[in-house]
């Protein structure tokens, strides 16, 4: 793993789909990542309740890059901190309430920041809360597919030999190049233009690419 710190030139080339390779990438984000206490609290914490196919992603992650790159605090505009697992044997509210709460207890400092959710039961409640059906997940990974942004899928878990596993199926380009591009795989481009809205107003150097029809796209 480098510990080269990232000038505004490498982050230039990180950024270009082109500029460098995606181990690149993966190593300059976890050198990121392994600098923040508070996300290497959650990610040892989550390894150490060996919670089954557990990740830390999304928002916790990108956001807290764009405030490295943009030298802002290191919380600024980020909303919480989601931990992701998969545990299909045992889908009920009541198992992942538990679940929730252990975590809780492991991270009384950050608990506020930390939003816990088992994978394996989102299809449950999914359409009641957003009015669109969701497939059934068959791993925490999976669900990656299905964020609204490429940008927000990206996911790291802290092995017991203290490895950092990067996982991003859409590359990690526009995470570099503050890019926001949406993800055709799962229509729902009113909560793309939410979270744009959002996280333009609290990173204004973030690029957002529009969402485009299909017939826009050809």
């Amino acid at each position: 793993m480098t510990n080269t710190p990232i000038t505004d030139g490498a982050t230039a080339r990180l950024g270009d789909p082109y500029g460098a390779c995606e181990q690149q990438r993966c190593e300059h984000l976890a050198t990121i990542l392994c600098a923040v206490p508070h996300v290497m609290q959650i990610l040892r914490a989550t390894r150490d309740l060996g919670l089954p196919d557990a990740w830390l992603v999304s928002g916790g992650i990108y956001q807290t890059v764009w405030n490295v790159l943009t030298d802002r605090p290191l919380l600024h505009g980020i909303k919480d901190f989601d931990v992701i697992y998969f545990d299909g044997t045992d889908p009920s509210y009541e198992a992942e309430d538990l679940v929730i709460r252990t975590v809780n207890t492991a991270l009384p400092d950050l608990a506020h920041l930390v939003e816990v959710r088992n994978q394996a039961r989102v299809h449950l409640w999914y359409e009641q809360r957003f009015g669109r059906p969701y497939r059934p997940l068959d791993c925490s990974m999976d669900a990656l597919t299905t964020y609204a942004a490429r940008t927000h899928a990206v996911a790291a878990r802290l092995t017991h030999t203290d490895e950092l596993v990067i996982h991003a199926p859409f590359g990690l380009a526009n995470l570099f190049g503050m890019r926001l591009v949406p993800n055709y795989g799962q229509l729902n481009p009113e909560t793309y233009a939410e979270k744009a809205l959002r996280m333009k107003a609290q990173w204004p150097e973030l690029e957002v690419v529009p969402w485009q029809t299909s017939e826009q796209r050809g």
